[in-house]
């Protein structure tokens, strides 16, 4: 049985039928939920323990992000990520996100850049306790004070979904949590001293070769 609980993304004033959609869709992007499974209404409310009134539009929710395939006379049916979508997906991102660092570079506020400095510190704090869960919640922080720092909407919302996806994907990386932190810490170092210091060109290096590590690390793990 799984229990919904308040993701980043959902507050406790959040709607049912929200916070069911996500809880299927990391159910979904963890693998709990396998592709060609299938989500009946009755299924669906005995295995997270809700009624039938937010079923209908989380599935609707979850058909409109390509995650459930509704078939006519036979029902909604688990889709799920090929190892191919993951590594197209790591591509998108990376274009995004380096379009992100440069613009961020260019724009962020002076309070901006003390939050973003903030964010780091409690990353090197993080990697130094060997907290990985911490560590991938400020890693998630870190590229989110870069998005905001923008000022532009779609590249939050966009980068916003690709980070959700990539985090419930990409568990089978941290295998080696200790390798793996002190790694990152120092792919975000680069990435944190080009934009403290405001030079585009470094910060631009410093994320694109960060996108592609974290890519090799992904596929290491198919």
């Amino acid at each position: 049985m799984a229990v919904l609980t308040y993701s980043d993304d959902f507050s406790s004033n959040a709607p049912l039928s929200g916070i069911l959609f996500r809880q299927i869709q990391k159910d979904i992007l963890t693998g709990e939920l396998i592709a060609g499974e299938k989500l009946t209404e009755q299924r669906i409310c005995d295995r997270y323990k809700v009624s039938r009134t937010p079923v209908r539009e989380a599935l609707r929710q979850l058909e409109k992000e390509s995650l459930i395939e509704n078939i006519p006379n036979r029902g909604a049916f688990v889709i799920g990520f090929s190892n191919q979508d993951i590594l197209d997906m790591f591509d998108l991102r990376a274009s995004y996100e380096v379009l992100a660092v440069e613009w961020a570079i260019e724009r962020m506020t002076d309070k901006e850049l003390e939050a973003f400095e903030e964010t780091f510190e409690f990353m090197e704090f993080y990697t130094m306790k060997k907290d990985i869960e911490k560590m991938l919640n400020i890693n998630i922080n870190f590229h989110r004070n870069l998005h905001h720092a923008t000022h532009n909407r779609m590249i939050q919302q966009t980068l916003s979904s690709y980070q959700l996806y990539i985090k419930y994907t990409n568990r089978r990386t941290y295998d080696n949590p200790e390798e793996y932190l002190s790694t990152v810490l120092e792919e975000h170092r680069r990435i944190f001293e080009a934009v403290k210091s405001r030079n585009t060109e470094l910060g631009i290096s410093a994320m694109r070769d960060h996108m592609e590590k974290s890519k090799e690390r992904r596929m290491e793990h198919m």
